[in-house]
């Protein structure tokens, strides 16, 4: 497998990203990707959703931040209901 390929832009904007690098990337269909436009340089960063064990720790770390903070449940619901209103 190689690291690059050549591919076409339609006139759609559409462009295909080559079989091969699809399987070396292990890129399927509906996969979301972050478009970054640098000089003539076009790049593809695919998102890809944390693990389960990266989640927890995500959750772990906001919980301890919002216990750090000493924030309460009316100040969620005050800041949800602020930002509906705008």
């Amino acid at each position: 497998m190689s690291d690059y390929a050549t591919t076409k832009l339609s006139s759609k904007g559409q462009v295909v990203i080559p079989e091969d690098i699809r399987e070396q990337l292990h890129l399927k269909e509906g996969d979301q990707f972050i478009v970054i436009g640098q000089g003539d340089a076009v790049i593809f960063k695919a998102i890809t959703p944390p693990s389960i064990d990266e989640f927890d720790g995500l959750l772990a770390e906001a919980k301890a931040s919002a216990k750090k903070a000493k924030g309460k449940q009316s100040d969620v619901k005050a800041a949800i209901k602020k930002a509906r209103a705008s």
